[in-house]
């Protein structure tokens, strides 16, 4: 057996970035965390999904985080709207009345998420769009994607990231409208179908 001397850095093997989980349970969900848009709110949408490993098996335990601009296009620049218990100082959910474009959602037991959110505006030359990122099992770093929504082809046709990808996979970034402001983006990790994640440097 080989004796490491680790008391010098040189001679001690690196470790990874992130230790593999899943501990995503533990302090990171919150009640409320998919309840994004505010309360009666009328632009409000819900965008649900599963989250897939490459087998296609559904993860009960992944993270899905949704950033998104409000119906103006405007990125919402609102403090925090979670509120806490002052007596146990946990959390007890949002306040129902800013618009913070954020959300943090758990998959449940069969890896489902959902989030209601407001429909996001155009900015720039962009489609709307809102941002994700996801936590899993397995993954050491992170992994950021768009969801695109449909109901205007010619803007999808001109988003600059979108004209990117190849024709063939671009469809893993455009939700599915299911109706009655009902939208359905999968997440699949790896595999037939993978969904294109974005790398930014």
């Amino acid at each position: 057996m080989t004796k490491i001397d680790t008391s010098r850095p040189e001679t001690v093997l690196p470790t990874p970035s992130h230790t593999v989980g899943p501990f995503y349970g533990y302090a990171l969900p919150f009640p409320g965390g998919g309840d994004i848009a505010p309360v009666g709110h009328p632009d409000t949408i819900t965008v649900q999904g599963y989250v897939y490993d490459g087998e296609g098996n559904p993860l009960p335990d992944a993270l899905v985080e949704l950033w998104g601009a409000d119906p103006e296009g405007n990125v919402p620049t609102a403090d925090g709207s979670i509120r806490r218990d002052p007596a146990t100082g946990g959390y007890v959910g949002r306040n129902g009345v800013e618009f913070t474009g954020w959300g943090r959602i758990q998959t449940d037991a069969n890896g489902h998420w959902y989030a209601r959110t407001l429909r996001p505006g155009a900015r720039g030359r962009s489609a709307p769009y809102i941002s994700v990122c996801v936590f899993a099992r397995g993954l050491l770093v992170h992994l950021f994607t768009r969801i695109y929504l449909p109901g205007d082809d010619a803007s999808l046709a001109a988003d600059p990231l979108l004209s990117r990808v190849d024709a063939s996979r671009r469809d893993t970034l455009i939700a599915r409208d299911d109706g009655q402001g009902t939208y359905r983006f999968d997440i699949r990790l790896q595999g037939e179908g993978e969904t294109v994640f974005l790398e930014f440097q």
